[in-house]
């Protein structure tokens, strides 16, 4: 599925093909592929001299068109007054097309790249590999990076990486073997999911885009399906509240309780604060009085004896089960019972051990929110880091028939139709027990008020990714972040 051209340019992600394939277009649309190359050091350059106070650049060049770019920095730093040095990995003469004739225009010396290099460095420009590399770094590139890293972590270089930290996957954000960090990232036209994925991230430091004159109908060509999680992807379709709404066109939510009943409660809270009209938690017996003093608004009762029929009387909208459902077998009843009732449901917790390497039940339309040990349990033949978060997550989506959602620090969410989504910046304060069971009850709701999986898992990962920024600190309760929402 593919997304309209207007939305391309603002959350659009490539990967690194998808970025040479732009490339190819426009160079074939009459851009010479020497004048991007021109545009991406200029900028490139501009950045590097708001961001750093002038002092002593070294630009390390690779023998790509990375290295192109690191010429055109080269030489604009220079004209603006720095003290410029270029060190290159191998042979001036070695270098091709593009990058040949960036380099061309440089007519300083150049060192053959050298940890010694560094030593009267301030500031380290990486154009060394930038986002295409799919091998490890060696030799001397390695120790290279492994000394500037020690210079940086000390505080005496600063580093500015061109296009992508070299080391860091563009694709995938796994590191090959070394990277050193940067203190800025400076790419061309579009993100990368590198950008966005850990532990690539982490090294990224502030990330910038530049604008290279990419055709405008170069991303509607190729077609990208992944993307930044943000607002343009669920558009108007969350609607405010009407004159003529209801609690229940503002959707019933129904969440089933189990042996930790404190992790329904988080969730049957998120919804209510995410804008469900109507929440209903049902409870073992002996947990129906201690949930209902939870919260006058919020309904409790014993589970139903006939779930399927309960959902119809009650005009529910959506169900939340798992969090904290335990594992005998009548918790296996309610999931296999929620997913024949049709209606959209968010599966959880202790449904992944319930449902270990095996299919899950025919039903509805569904949203899988496991963390990295659950998606394991649920998908084994699936391997994360060795295919990459989006790879992997995309194929469990499709494998299951069902929107997937892999929290963590990198939030990525995919459908079965291929479409993925990343989330970026979700803060580290979310890394606490409840915070998964307020998730599930955000997307219930989202559910409940009428947005598709997809969608909802979307919008429902933004808004507690946003409750906890606005929470602020270094210590977050569960209970704080659904009432953030």
């Amino acid at each position: 599925m593919t997304m309209p051209a207007d939305m391309y340019p603002r959350d659009a992600l490539l990967t690194c093909a998808q970025m040479g394939m732009c490339d190819r277009f426009t160079i074939a649309r009459g851009t010479p592929g020497v004048t991007l190359m021109q545009r991406a050091g200029e900028g490139a350059a501009r950045h590097i001299r708001r961001a750093f106070r002038p002092g002593r650049v070294l630009v390390a060049c690779g023998p790509g068109n990375n290295g192109g770019d690191g010429f055109v920095i080269a030489r604009d730093l220079r004209a603006h007054g720095w003290d410029v040095g270029v060190a290159l990995i191998g042979s001036r003469v070695a270098l091709k097309g593009d990058a040949a004739e960036a380099a061309a225009c440089w007519d300083g010396p150049v060192a053959v790249l050298s940890p010694d290099l560094l030593t009267n460095a301030d500031i380290l420009v990486d154009a060394l590999f930038g986002a295409g590399l799919t091998r490890e770094i060696d030799g001397e590139a390695a120790a290279f990076l492994a000394h500037a890293s020690g210079r940086a972590a000390s505080g005496r270089l600063k580093v500015a990486a061109i296009d992508m930290p070299s080391g860091v996957h563009g694709d995938t954000g796994q590191i090959l073997g070394i990277a050193c960090p940067a203190d800025l990232t400076l790419t061309f036209h579009c993100r990368k999911p590198g950008h966005l994925l850990q532990p690539g991230r982490a090294v990224c430091g502030g990330i910038r885009v530049i604008d290279i004159g990419v055709d405008p109908a170069a991303l509607a060509a190729v077609g990208p399906t992944v993307r930044t999680v943000g607002p343009a992807i669920w558009g108007d379709r969350l609607a405010p509240a009407g004159p003529a709404d209801h609690k229940y066109t503002r959707g019933h939510v129904l969440v089933l309780a189990g042996t930790m009943p404190g992790a329904a409660r988080l969730a049957a809270r998120a919804a209510r604060r995410m804008g469900a009209g109507l929440v209903t938690v049902c409870a073992p017996d002996a947990d129906v009085a201690s949930i209902a003093g939870d919260a006058p608004g919020l309904i409790v009762q014993d589970m139903p004896y006939d779930l399927e029929a309960y959902v119809t009387a009650r005009k529910v909208a959506a169900i939340v089960v798992g969090p904290g459902l335990g594992r005998g077998s009548g918790a296996g009843r309610l999931v296999h019972a929620s997913m024949l009732s049709g209606v959209p449901v968010v599966l959880d917790a202790d449904v992944f051990s319930l449902f270990a390497g095996r299919t899950l039940p025919e039903g509805g339309p569904a949203v899988l929110t496991p963390h990295g040990g659950e998606f394991a349990r649920m998908f084994p033949q699936i391997d994360v880091p060795s295919e990459g978060r989006v790879a992997a997550v995309t194929r469990a989506a499709r494998k299951c028939g069902q929107t997937v959602l892999l929290k963590g620090p990198d939030t990525t969410i995919a459908a079965p139709d291929g479409r993925c989504a990343i989330l970026d910046g979700a803060p580290p304060t979310l890394a606490t027990g409840g915070t998964g069971d307020v998730l599930a009850g955000a997307i219930a709701a989202l559910l409940g008020r009428g947005l598709p999986p997809f969608e909802a898992a979307c919008a429902g990962a933004w808004h507690h990714a946003d409750a906890a920024r606005t929470l602020g600190g270094q210590a977050l309760l569960a209970e704080d972040l659904a009432d953030a929402l």
